[in-house]
C-alpha cells in the first residue's frame, strides 16, 4: 500500500477516536441517563463515597400546582419502581403520613422537589414539630427533578430510620439509606456501599438538637 493511503487511512482513525471520545457517554451510571437529567458529576468522581447530593442543572422552579401535576404523573411508577429494592420502607412509604402540602423544591437535596412522608411512630413522636424519635420510626423522602424545558424525571428516595439506642452512634442512631429510581440501592448507612451515604449523616448532624431531623417548610406544611 502507498505510504500516502497509509497517512489518509492513519488520519481518518484519529479523527474517529477523537470523534467517540468528545461524544461518548460519561463512564457510570448517568451513561444511562436521559438528555438533560440531573448532573452526577459528584458520583462519577466518587462513585463510592459522595460529598454532596448531585446538583440539578437547569431546574425550573415551579408553583406548589404545578408541582404537585408533575408529582402526580411521576409518582404510580416512582412507588412501583423503589419497592424492587425489596426495603420494607420504600413499598410501605405510600401509606405513611405525607406531612407536606405540595412538592417543594430542597436545595439541600440538590434541588430537586421532594415530598416528606413519616411513618405512625414518627407521627405519634411528634413529627415535623421536633422532638426525639423513638426506635422504630422512619422518615421517607420522595423527589423528582424538573427542567426549564419541561423535561421531568423521577429522583431517589430517601429513608431514615431510627435504630435502638446505642446502636449507631456516629449517625445518632440513624439508619440513612438511597434508594435510585431504577429500585437500586446506592447506599445504606447499616448495609453495602455505606460510605455513600455518609454525607447525609454529616449533614443531618447539624440538626442534632432536633434530634438531626429538618422538617418541613412553613410554607408547604399541612395545617
Amino acid at each position: 500500500m502507498r505510504p500516502r493511503y497509509l497517512l489518509l487511512l492513519l488520519l481518518f482513525a484519529l479523527i474517529a477516536a477523537g470523534w467517540y471520545f468528545f461524544n461518548r457517554a460519561p463512564a457510570g451510571r448517568d451513561a444511562q441517563a436521559p438528555p438533560g437529567a440531573p448532573n452526577s458529576a459528584a458520583l462519577i468522581a466518587a462513585p463510592e463515597a459522595p460529598k454532596e447530593h448531585f446538583a440539578v442543572r437547569d431546574g425550573a422552579v415551579l408553583s406548589p400546582e404545578q408541582a404537585t401535576d408533575v408529582y402526580d404523573e411521576l409518582k404510580a411508577q416512582m412507588r412501583a419502581d423503589y419497592a424492587i429494592s425489596a426495603l420494607p420502607a420504600a413499598r410501605l412509604y405510600p401509606g405513611w403520613q405525607r406531612v407536606n402540602r405540595y412538592p417543594y423544591r430542597s436545595d439541600t437535596h440538590g434541588s430537586r422537589y421532594v415530598n416528606n412522608f413519616a411513618n405512625p411512630a414518627a407521627i405519634r413522636a411528634g413529627y415535623p414539630d421536633g422532638g426525639a424519635m423513638p426506635a422504630g420510626a422512619a422518615i421517607a423522602k420522595d423527589s423528582f427533578t424538573v427542567k426549564q424545558d419541561g423535561g421531568h424525571y423521577p429522583g431517589a428516595l430517601f429513608i431514615m430510620e431510627k435504630l435502638e439506642s446505642g446502636v449507631s452512634p456516629e449517625t445518632g442512631d440513624w439508619r440513612y439509606v438511597m434508594v435510585l429510581p431504577d429500585g437500586s440501592i446506592f447506599g445504606d448507612s447499616r448495609g453495602d456501599n455505606a460510605a455513600a451515604t455518609a454525607f447525609c449523616a454529616e449533614c443531618h448532624a447539624q440538626s442534632a438538637d432536633r434530634d438531626y431531623l429538618y422538617g418541613v417548610p412553613d410554607a408547604a406544611r399541612r395545617p
